[in-house]
């Protein structure tokens, strides 16, 4: 009795115990080690929870032990905030606000919220692009903030999230169209003092990837092709740098339009993905300098992307913004979902999660749609949150729950036990 009572309590602390403290997950790339994750859901099946949210945001939720982090900002962006939820129940715990006063550009005038904030047991930090980086402790203390990163303006508005490794805390800064800075920056992740800066000619949306490469670990991005500001720059790019320098230690040319995914790495390759109708690519990693001529693929054109995919089992799973959905090669780049049908409900702006051994998508409609990552193409399930929801969110799968933000609600999914 005693032996089954240890491990009862084993089990639950481990669920309490399941992070998801970033963009991405624990990764960066949308993998959760988690076996049991519920299939199917509607607004009345499989809810634990749902708690309303007082403002938009593009964002994805972050997890840490008990706590959800959350940023939502006001129309205009003159408020833009991070809260602090309970797991158990979805009760605002503290919110912090950040005013700005200044104009910055944006598809949307509700749309101010697109980074998702960053947490490692200690601290939280957020990028609230225009109006500065912000540090806060897990009681909603200010531990520090960087108000000096310049105005970002470009049309399209602004999406990378922070990443914390080791003791830095790494800002993807822009991009920024107005003849201003885009520029990678990292800080002192406990004081908000810079470290290093290294600064590009073309920004993009994507947030960096941390990964390690034949034992080093590189901080790798996608880099737009940019006409408007810098019209020399023939290509757009995949870079990998130092992430304890910032210095570049590679560079491939092959990517063009609008980068809003993130990139992914596995068996040593690199695989980036333009927006907008541009190209994607895959690069054989290890090289240094220019390494262009260790593509592995090029696909040129391809449909408008916005979410970021996922790698499973040797291919490269993704969905276009119109719900076309691809099944890469990683080392051919052939695909085998080409002529599929396009998935009920629309449009999509989320990234991929796999988890249970499927794949979790988002929907801008609120319905997420699980597939099976094989070669046959094959729908598992739709789950509806009901009629009026919209979210340009991702999912987020954490101890046996899978965690929701559209523009109205926060959503707990969960079996009934």
């Amino acid at each position: 009795m005693f032996r089954a009572a240890a491990l009862a309590l084993l089990s639950a602390s481990a669920v309490v115990a399941a992070d998801w403290p970033a963009w991405r997950g624990p990764t960066g790339q949308g993998h959760a080690d988690e076996p049991n994750v519920p299939l199917k859901w509607s607004p009345k099946e499989n809810i634990k929870w749902k708690v309303p949210l007082a403002h938009q945001g593009n964002s994805t939720p972050v997890v840490w032990k008990d706590s959800i982090f959350l940023t939502q900002a006001t129309k205009g962006g003159g408020t833009r905030s991070l809260l602090c939820l309970s797991r158990a129940d979805g009760t605002v715990r503290w919110q912090k606000d950040v005013e700005y006063g200044e104009k910055e550009q944006n598809w949307n005038d509700t749309w101010y919220a697109n980074a998702s904030p960053a947490a490692d047991g200690e601290r939280v930090v957020v990028s609230f692009a225009s109006a500065g980086m912000y540090c806060f402790d897990f009681a909603g203390k200010e531990l520090w903030k960087r108000t000096d990163l310049g105005t970002w303006q470009h049309k399209f508005g602004s999406g990378a999230s922070p990443v914390l490794h080791g003791d830095l805390a790494i800002l993807w800064c822009g991009p920024d169209e107005n003849k201003g800075r885009n520029y990678l920056l990292a800080v002192d992740k406990r004081t908000g003092k810079t470290v290093w800066e290294h600064d590009e000619p073309v920004g993009s949306w994507g947030t960096p990837l941390v990964a390690k490469v034949n034992g080093q670990d590189q901080l790798i991005i996608g880099l737009s092709k940019d006409v408007k500001t810098a019209p020399e720059e023939k290509h757009g790019h995949l870079k990998g740098y130092d992430p304890a320098t910032g210095s570049e230690l590679w560079s491939a040319r092959g990517l063009n339009s609008h980068v809003y995914t993130s990139p992914l790495v596995a068996d040593g390759v690199v695989v980036g993905m333009s927006g907008y109708y541009g190209a994607a690519m895959a690069v054989k990693l290890g090289g240094k300098g220019d390494i262009t001529k260790d593509r592995l693929w090029v696909h040129p054109k391809n449909a408008q992307r916005v979410g970021s995919g996922v790698i499973v089992g040797g291919h490269v799973y993704q969905v276009d913004e119109d719900g076309q959905p691809h099944r890469y090669d990683l080392r051919t780049g052939a695909d085998a979902w080409a002529d599929e049908q396009k998935l009920k409900g629309g449009q999509t702006w989320g990234s991929l999660v796999h988890a249970g051994g499927r794949l979790y998508l988002l929907m801008r409609n609120g319905t997420t749609a699980v597939l099976s990552p094989t070669e046959k193409y094959e729908v598992l399930a739709l789950n509806p949150l009901g009629a009026g929801e919209q979210t340009n969110s991702s999912p987020v799968v954490v101890g046996g729950e899978v965690y929701l933000r559209t523009f109205r609600h926060l959503w707990c999914v969960a079996e009934k036990k």
